[in-house]
C-alpha cells in the first residue's frame, strides 16, 4: 500500500473539523490532556480534553478562526483554532471580556444583532492578548 497526503483545502467542511479535531488532539496530548469527539455540540462543546491529572476537564469548542459568540457565555466553553500553523486555546469568557474592554466589536452589526463575531485573519493587536494562549 502506497500513502498520499491529502490537500486539506479539497476536503469538505465535516471532514476538515476532523482532520483539525485528530492535529489539535494531537497537540493537546503534549500537555497530559486525552481528547474526546462528542457526536453533538453538548453544553455548546464539539470535544472533551481530559487531563491526566483527573481533575481539569475542557469543555472545548472547535473553530476555524479566532470566534466569540454570546451564546457561549456562562458556559465555561475553551475555543481552539489554528492560525498560520499555530494552536490557540482560550477561555471563551475571559477572551471576550478582555476583547470588549479594549472597544473590539462595538458597534459591529453582527455582535449587536446577531450575537457573534469572528475575524478572518488575526489583526496584530489581538494576537499580543492571543500569545498568552498559544499551544
Amino acid at each position: 500500500m502506497s500513502f498520499k497526503k491529502i490537500e486539506y483545502k479539497e476536503l469538505n467542511a465535516r471532514q476538515k473539523e476532523n482532520y483539525n479535531f485528530h492535529h489539535v488532539a494531537a497537540v493537546l496530548v503534549e500537555y497530559g490532556f486525552a481528547c474526546l469527539w462528542l457526536n453533538d455540540d453538548w453544553q455548546g462543546a464539539d470535544f472533551i480534553a481530559n487531563h491526566v491529572d483527573g481533575e481539569v476537564f475542557l469543555k472545548v469548542q472547535l473553530k476555524g478562526r479566532l470566534t466569540l459568540d454570546k451564546k457561549y457565555r456562562g458556559k465555561n466553553i475553551f475555543v481552539v483554532f489554528r492560525e498560520n500553523n499555530q494552536w490557540y486555546l482560550y477561555p471563551h469568557d475571559e477572551m471576550m471580556k478582555k476583547l470588549l474592554k479594549k472597544g473590539f466589536m462595538k458597534g459591529a452589526k453582527a455582535w449587536d444583532e446577531k450575537g457573534n463575531y469572528s475575524w478572518a485573519r488575526v489583526p496584530k493587536t489581538i494576537l499580543t492578548i492571543l500569545n498568552s494562549y498559544k499551544i
